[in-house]
């Protein structure tokens, strides 16, 4: 039985994007401060959970159709990848890269590619979350 609770789901949809914005800032702040692709991808799962205790399984699926397996592969690949690039420039595995560019709206801007493997580390860790959530939550 669902019980539609309307300000919970109107809080929810507002909520989410707070959450999911602060997220997007931790990832990006894990460079110079605590946090980076791990936490964000928690947070991240943390706000679809939100949507999922809101309304349903059912309805966060359509509404973010997402193949989590797909999310956790993709992340793999790009993490391992931008591991092992640094081989291929006879560099020791894991070794990253990094250089000041001017860009139009931000100035002058390090550009990691330790940024590149968080953004595999944090698809990796949504996909995980939310593949075992979904999983227990299939579940009656």
């Amino acid at each position: 039985m669902k019980v539609n609770n309307v300000i919970l789901q109107f809080t929810a949809k507002i909520v989410f994007f707070i959450i999911f914005f602060f997220a997007i800032h931790i990832f990006f702040a894990g460079h110079y401060t605590p946090g980076g692709g791990f936490v964000g991808g928690l947070v991240t799962a943390s706000a679809i959970v939100l949507l999922i205790i809101a309304f349903d399984l059912n309805t966060v699926q359509r509404l973010l159709p997402i193949n989590y397996i797909y999310l956790v592969a993709v992340g793999l690949i790009l993490a391992l990848g931008t591991a092992a690039i640094s081989m291929f420039v006879d560099q020791p595995f894991f070794t990253h890269f990094f250089d000041y560019f001017y860009l139009p709206l931000f100035g002058k801007t390090s550009l990691h590619t330790a940024a590149l493997f968080d953004l595999g580390v944090y698809l990796v860790v949504v996909g995980v979350t939310m593949t075992i959530i979904q999983t227990i939550g299939d579940d009656e």
